[in-house]
């Protein structure tokens, strides 16, 4: 045995025992066991006033955008998006890419995330650093087709970035690692993009990652121009054909979610970032009660500043409640099913990750719940959605190797990535 957690509160995910108190977990070659008696484990931890929980999913991210927190901020999303974004990531060179996606993977670890699903570009260099520092990570370049009749698919850039991401094997070596096919969204693509992109997805047995109804603007751009919505229109063009995760879904209607349900299309809630852009609120409550799998994104830092998963768990839940006008609406467990369970199915690891299950991949955490916020505790489920931050995380575990510990971070040079970025910032203003 290579690690055994001693007396534990432990959240498992696991329906068929939820919480389990005073509890040992051992990890052995990297798997969950708690069959720990007899064992000689190599090391010993004490988990009295700690809680074990399974890692969390971040099912919709541009790590790299670390680069550009807090950049032309307080805009709405098309402005700040086509009038600022877009003309500072035209500087993104793939070191710079490499140097922000490392600084978000060392604010998601220390926070609590052992995986993320991530749309960006230079996704070869994005895969090479998840794998380096021992991450779970989906990866796409999401494709950007403006040219209505002419669009070269397989001439693009960002197709040519995905094709190197796969013939680097990164997705064959240990299955941490997943290429995925993308489009950026309806309103920076067309037809043609729509189709080839299925048609490649089709071809290497690839997920699909989208942008979907994010803005009012975009929804009701898409039917004055198609006469359906961006769901129907992926739709009929097959995009929901393949595996798909569609991030924010926040004007989806009534069909639009009966799609979902039958395509088995994942929605990335992101709550925070939506928010802070006044792009309106999804209907998650409805998604749910539907059949609708859902799953918790931060998006981009520049849009919401955090990386922090259980701010947007806390955030999911209240929203829901509020706009339902139903305290008892999105309840502490299944805000907690967003971020594990959901995630892990989003990402195809359903069978392997997102609970505390026997025989699934040691993906977890360790959380103090010996400090003023959490040693008033009733039910641990409660503290994790209400009450607790990334600060409280003390270990993260991915598939059994220790990524972050009481802030040491054991994969990532932690001191030169910071003297690094901040050498960057110069680069954008």
């Amino acid at each position: 045995m290579d690690i055994w957690f001693k007396n534990a509160t432990i959240v498992t995910m696991n329906p068929i025992a939820p919480i389990l108190y005073e509890t040992d977990l051992g990890i052995i070659d990297g798997k969950i066991t708690f069959a720990c008696e007899g064992s000689k484990p190599k090391r010993v931890i004490n988990c009295t006033h700690k809680v074990l929980m399974p890692g969390l999913f971040n099912c919709h991210s541009h790590a790299a955008m670390t680069l550009f927190r807090g950049y032309a901020n307080d805009r709405a999303l098309e402005d700040w998006l086509f009038n600022h974004l877009f003309p500072a990531e035209s500087r993104l060179t793939p070191e710079l890419v490499r140097l922000g996606t490392l600084v978000a993977m060392a604010e998601m670890i220390s926070s609590g995330t052992v995986a993320f699903s991530d749309m960006y570009c230079h996704m070869d260099i994005v895969a090479q650093a998840a794998d380096e520092v021992g991450m779970l990570a989906n990866i796409c370049n999401g494709v950007i087709g403006m040219d209505k009749e002419n669009f070269d698919y397989y001439n693009c850039n960002e197709y040519l970035q995905t094709v190197r991401a796969l013939e680097a094997g990164y997705d064959k070596k240990d299955g941490r690692i997943k290429i995925e096919a993308s489009i950026h969204g309806v309103y920076t693509s067309y037809k043609p993009t729509w189709e080839k992109a299925v048609d490649f997805a089709k071809k290497n047995n690839m997920r699909m990652h989208v942008h979907l109804s994010e803005t009012k603007t975009e929804h009701e751009g898409c039917i004055k121009n198609y006469g359906v919505t961006p769901a129907q229109v992926f739709e009929k063009h097959g995009v929901f054909d393949v595996p798909c995760l569609a991030a924010h879904g926040v004007w989806a209607s009534d069909d639009d979610i009966e799609i979902f349900r039958e395509k088995g299309v994942t929605v990335a809630h992101n709550p925070l970032s939506n928010l802070k852009l006044a792009s309106g609120l999804a209907p998650v409550a409805k998604m749910l009660e539907r059949g609708v799998n859902v799953a918790l994104g931060t998006d981009g830092v520049s849009s919401n500043n955090s990386h922090d998963l259980f701010e947007e768990m806390k955030m999911a839940s209240l929203l829901q409640k509020y706009i339902t006008n139903d305290p008892t609406t999105l309840p502490a467990t299944e805000t907690l099913k967003m971020a594990t369970v959901n995630g892990a199915k989003a990402q195809g690891r359903e069978n392997e990750s997102g609970m505390l299950a026997e025989g699934f991949d040691a993906d977890m955490l360790v959380l103090d719940f010996d400090n003023p916020r959490q040693t008033m505790c009733y039910d641990p489920t409660l503290n994790l959605a209400y009450s607790t931050s990334g600060r409280d995380v003390q270990m993260t575990v991915c598939r059994g190797k220790i990524l972050y510990e009481k802030g040491e971070y054991k994969t990532i040079d932690i001191e030169k990535i910071l003297w690094d970025t901040r050498a960057a910032r110069r680069i954008f203003l």
